[in-house]
């Protein structure tokens, strides 16, 4: 009788991405199906593994201003208490309230690409939020500050040599604070994540099964305390990444951000 095996099973999660990657890449000769294609792989992989109170979606985000973001290929947004979600001929709108992360999905890391990424990620964070009281059995607890949206960039390949070197790390420092990148995934090469101690770069191992604990860990973290659920999480993801490397906080986080 053959036995369970739990590295297997998240072994193979990451193997079937990077291939899917790898096809739409391989076999669509229009750049613009090779990019709806790889998308839709990660839209996938998102929706069959996030926690269910979290949906996916390629969409716009909008305020209560009535200020939009640029279109976004990633959305992680709230499912359960969204108050609307604007759905027409494949064109969906999200408000900014509901809104966790947003991710721009590419065919290959480059500089240019994590520029784009970061632009994106700021038109998301420079709409106005907005926060109510919480009524409760003993009285109103006060709004909360609205909660960090994470930003990142999930590609197949990188154009770097190496390719999750000092150029990715350049990169992920340049640009203002509302742009700045959280975490992502090359999914032939590792994943990257920045924290207090500055940019965690992890090669090799299974990528897209790293990204995806260190996503629900950190959903997990924005939305409600749950640290015995982030402990598993990232203890199951260090079991993909081989040794990391480092840089300094002074290069990459100048906001302070946690």
């Amino acid at each position: 009788m053959n036995k369970w095996s739990l590295e297997e099973l998240l072994a193979g999660l990451h193997d079937d991405i990077e291939q899917k990657l790898a096809i739409a890449r391989k076999a669509f000769g229009h750049s613009g199906t090779k990019g709806d294609a790889s998308e839709h792989v990660w839209l996938e992989m998102l929706a069959a593994y996030l926690p269910k109170r979290y949906q996916v979606a390629s969409a716009h985000v909008v305020d209560s201003e009535g200020a939009f973001s640029d279109q976004i290929d990633v959305v992680v947004f709230d499912r359960q208490y969204s108050p609307f979600i604007f759905d027409y001929q494949g064109q969906t709108i999200v408000p900014a309230e509901s809104v966790y992360a947003v991710f721009e999905a590419k065919q290959s890391a480059n500089s240019q690409q994590v520029a784009y990424a970061q632009a994106k990620t700021a038109s998301v964070r420079m709409l106005h939020r907005t926060s109510l009281p919480i009524p409760h059995a003993g009285g109103v607890y006060p709004a909360k500050p609205p909660h960090h949206i994470l930003g990142g960039l999930l590609t197949f390949e990188s154009d770097w040599n190496p390719a999750l070197g000092d150029a990715l790390l350049e990169a992920l420092a340049a640009g203002n604070d509302e742009g700045r990148l959280d975490l992502g995934c090359v999914a032939a090469h590792g994943t990257f994540s920045v924290g207090d101690a500055g940019i965690l770069i992890a090669p090799k191992g299974k990528p897209a099964t790293a990204f995806l604990f260190e996503l629900i860990a950190r959903l997990q973290a924005n939305g409600y305390r749950a640290n015995d659920r982030r402990s598993c999480l990232r203890t199951l993801a260090q079991r993909d990444l081989t040794p990391v490397r480092l840089s300094s906080p002074a290069a990459c986080c100048r906001c302070g951000h946690q």
